[in-house]
């Protein structure tokens, strides 16, 4: 049995899980992303550098056999903004890097959360554009497309963190307590209306400012989030113009209420949820113009996002794409005669060889009708039956979904195979 949090995966969750992963990989490269990497164990304080020391609390973390303090990764941009550090001057910006990496994190396993997930993630570096944030979002949505999901099933939640530093500061309230503020934002949505209207009432008393003097804190930012629209932001307003340029704009909602609790975000933010409102964030992101800076000294505008595969793929199940998947097996060599199945092993790795095709025979002798039954149970379209015939250069093709069965020569054979793999091809020839 695995470790609380953590998971197996039999073939079919693999073969799940790989579809998935096609899928990222298919549209970050035609985004013009291209792949990096790096060692799921670092050093702790690459992660408490970024997030402070109480996040020790939700790492795997401890001393290695040289008595150095590391931890699994949580998250991929601190190593990210480490490698980025160490060569930017080796890279024409700006950089469009993704991941696929697999992170850890000791939490209460919940409802599409664990201990380990494999995360979708996709940077930008060194543009300070709202292009690049305008790009980015309609990645995350061609990603989800890519899925067969469209507007009706999740919506990009579209904020701006500069919109709420400007308000902050507008107001006039002690800078060093913005993070503060913006956390109480950030769990708004999940504490409600009654909670946050007291958080706010406490936050703004402890701030020394007076409901009199200053105006009530709570209903100037309930206006605000209970109104989106009526809340300027000239850089959402960007940002939904290029998206709706792009035929895009139907799945983005502006949305003050996300503020991304990490206190490194700097501009547009986002997070992306399924329309029903039934499963965790699916993937959320946004600027984080200063985190470079801070973490390896090296002055770089930056953006990105996390995608995980959890939720994901529990929308993925419902919507019915794991039945999508191609698990089927290509071709099933039927040994009718033991005695050539030299034979028929060499056809089998001359096919694999040339065509690249799934392919499989029996490791034992096993009665004809059975193997039969093995080709169809691995949903192979055809069967290659060899026999005496062999001998004279011949074999038997049998199409499974029909039964036709005809004969055909080996000089045929492979170059038909190789040209047009499937059961046209015998129609064609035979």
């Amino acid at each position: 049995m695995a470790l609380p949090g953590f998971r197996d995966f039999y073939p079919d969750d693999c073969a799940f899980r790989n579809a998935i992963f096609a899928k990222w990989r298919d549209v970050a490269h035609r985004y013009g992303f291209v792949e990096y990497d790096g060692p799921p164990l670092e050093p702790l304080d690459l992660f408490t550098k970024k997030s402070g020391d109480e996040i020790v609390t939700q790492l795997y973390h401890f001393k290695d056999k040289g008595d150095r303090d590391v931890a699994l990764r949580p998250e991929m941009t601190p190593t990210l903004a480490r490698l980025v550090t160490a060569r930017h001057k080796d890279f024409k910006k700006p950089l469009k890097w993704f991941s696929i990496p697999q992170v850890y994190r000791y939490e209460r396993p919940q409802k599409g959360r664990g201990r380990e997930h494999y995360q979708f993630n996709c940077d930008i570096i060194g543009e300070a554009g709202l292009e690049a944030d305008i790009e980015l979002i309609a990645l995350v949505i061609d990603t989800l497309r890519a899925f067969g999901l469209t507007e009706k099933d999740f919506v990009v939640r579209l904020s701006d963190r500069r919109f709420w530093h400007d308000f902050y500061s507008f107001k006039a309230l002690p800078q060093e307590r913005e993070y503060e503020f913006l956390q109480i934002l950030d769990k708004a949505e999940r504490k409600g209306r009654n909670a946050t209207t007291i958080d706010l009432h406490a936050f703004q008393k402890n701030c020394h400012y007076s409901l009199e003097l200053s105006g009530d804190l709570a209903k100037q930012v309930f206006a605000i989030l209970d109104d989106a629209t009526s809340a300027k932001s000239e850089r959402l307003d960007t940002v939904e113009t290029g998206l709706r340029h792009r035929g895009l704009h139907d799945y983005v909602k502006r949305d003050y209420t996300v503020v991304r609790g990490l206190a490194y975000y700097t501009g547009v933010v986002f997070e992306v949820f399924d329309r029903s409102g039934e499963f965790r964030a699916i993937a959320g992101g946004g600027r984080y113009d200063t985190l470079l800076k801070n973490l390896g000294g090296v002055d770089l505008p930056a953006l990105g996002f996390g995608m995980g595969d959890v939720v994901l793929g529990e929308i993925l199940k419902l919507h019915a794409f794991r039945d999508t998947i191609d698990r089927n097996l290509g071709l099933y060599v039927v040994i009718a005669d033991e005695a050539f199945r030299p034979q028929a092993v060499e056809l089998a790795q001359k096919i694999r060889e040339s065509c690249h095709v799934a392919i499989e025979y029996p490791f034992v002798a096993t009665k004809v009708g059975r193997q039969f039954q093995n080709a169809e149970e691995a949903h192979a379209s055809m069967a290659i039956i060899v026999d005496a015939a062999i001998a004279r250069g011949e074999v038997q093709i049998k199409i499974l979904s029909t039964r036709e069965q005809h004969p055909t020569t080996l000089d045929l054979l492979l170059p038909q195979l190789q040209q047009n793999y499937g059961a046209p091809f015998l129609r064609k020839t035979i």
